[in-house]
């Protein structure tokens, strides 16, 4: 059984060594990272996954759990979609029970409002396949007669949504890789990218150097550090997520919702996952001032979706003493900070899960028996980088997920994977471009949902 949080003291399962020549380096070992290398492995690529810390040690295991195309940008859909056929393929390639099941998302309405805003979504997405449907208040009551007990007048749903157990899934997953062949080697930092004429070379390791003539940057809420030190300016930022896990309940609802306040998905341990939806904190640091502008339009839209921290903590990627320069001889930020391991906002979990129990008086007393946060990557309009570098040839970047990374990463991995061998995607990328920063193009959010 995997021990859950995953920190900077749980045990490495990776020691390596690294080998000093591949194919292809992925740094990052959380989701994204770890499915891009399994899918380069099956394209019968030598593959090396380099992880700072632990596997999954950040977001990945700390997230919701939800696999979701319910609420998704538009250009999200299509990937997600195929991420939700691949995760019943890997599911059924491990060796261990994820907790993978189909169990359906729903997006409760307080409001006539919240309504119009489900009815815009599914109007933009109802050539995409999604099978998502709008329940008004008579439909409520005969499909999930609990949530209309509970107040609501309608309501969003995805039957086909799923949820697994992140903590277990992830490292699941790089079991999967390990045995096909990927080197991974986890307590290893990259330093930087090893450049010879303008191109990507490899990479400089604290253990070393890997020479390799494609690397792909999946560093989750690092990415924009770990590119700044290369000229390379990314306006991602990272916001804390707080989660926790309740107490023994019996909900009269058995699926996954959200009210856009409170959040909750049933665990396998027989608890829920609960959060304050829509709900993250930033703490405010040197990158957050520099891209204040191309977050406006985000603001703009949901101004109380975010509270301000008026200082990250030491060495946290946007912290005010941490280097954006260093050498490839000297310590990184990524090994001062192994694993990125917030404390959670107790106080906004208590209000979720008395909140629950308001809504759902059968819940009982309930209670928290755990809680942690983790580190969501963000951009300015919500959806992912997914791309080349142009500045840097041969990079390949994945990051800014944006809280969707969980769930889409089996189909962004693939995705990832096909961009390094220059193979076609399947998938219209444009929205998910790097230079949308720099080109002058409007910072439109996905839905807020």
């Amino acid at each position: 059984m995997i021990a859950f949080p995953i920190s900077e003291s749980s045990p490495v399962v990776y020691p390596g060594p690294a080998p000093s020549q591949t194919d292809v380096v992925v740094i990052g070992g959380g989701v994204i990272g770890t499915c891009t290398a399994l899918y380069l492995a099956r394209q019968n690529l030598r593959v090396v996954l380099l992880e700072k810390g632990r596997i999954a040690g950040e977001q990945s295991s700390r997230n919701w759990g939800w696999i979701r195309q319910q609420g998704r940008d538009l250009d999200e859909i299509p990937i997600m979609r195929r991420a939700n056929f691949l995760w019943r393929q890997l599911n059924e390639q491990t060796n261990r029970d994820i907790g993978l099941k189909q169990i359906g998302i729903t997006y409760m309405a307080k409001s006539l409002s919240d309504m119009e805003r489900y009815a815009a979504w599914l109007e933009r997405v109802k050539f995409t396949g999604v099978e998502s449907r709008l329940l008004d208040g008579d439909a409520l009551k005969r499909a999930f007669p609990a949530l209309a007990q509970a107040g609501f007048v309608g309501a969003l749903t995805t039957p086909s949504d799923m949820k697994a157990e992140p903590w277990v899934a992830v490292p699941a997953l790089a079991e999967i890789a390990a045995r096909e062949g990927v080197q991974i080697v986890e307590n290893c930092a990259v330093r930087a990218l090893d450049m010879v004429g303008g191109k990507v070379a490899g990479v400089v390791t604290e253990a070393g150097r890997i020479s390799a003539p494609r690397v792909v940057l999946a560093a989750g809420a690092w990415s924009a550090l770990f590119l700044r030190r290369h000229g390379v300016l990314l306006p991602q930022l990272s916001v804390r997520a707080s989660v926790g896990a309740t107490t023994d309940v019996d909900l009269p609802y058995g699926g996954a919702g959200s009210d856009g306040n409170v959040a909750f998905r049933p665990r396998a341990d027989g608890g829920l996952s609960v959060a304050a939806g829509g709900f993250h904190e930033l703490f405010v640091g040197p990158d957050a001032l520099r891209a204040f502008p191309k977050y406006l339009t985000q603001l703009r839209q949901d101004p109380f979706g975010t509270r301000l921290k008026p200082m990250a903590p030491r060495h946290y990627p946007d912290a005010w003493t941490t280097p954006r320069q260093w050498s490839e001889d000297s310590i990184s930020p990524f090994e001062a900070m192994r694993v990125l391991n917030p404390s959670p906002n107790m106080r906004k979990l208590r209000q979720v899960v008395r909140a629950i129990s308001q809504r759902f008086p059968s819940a009982g007393n309930l209670g928290l028996k755990s809680a942690w946060a983790g580190m969501i990557d963000t951009m300015p309009d919500v959806v992912p980088v997914v791309d080349h570098v142009p500045a840097l040839p041969g990079l390949v970047l994945g990051t800014g997920m944006s809280g969707h990374g969980f769930g889409i990463g089996p189909g962004m991995g693939e995705v990832l994977a096909k961009l390094v061998t220059e193979d076609d995607t399947g998938f219209d990328l444009s929205r998910f471009r790097f230079d949308r920063f720099t080109d002058g193009s409007p910072m439109i959010p996905g839905p807020a949902l």
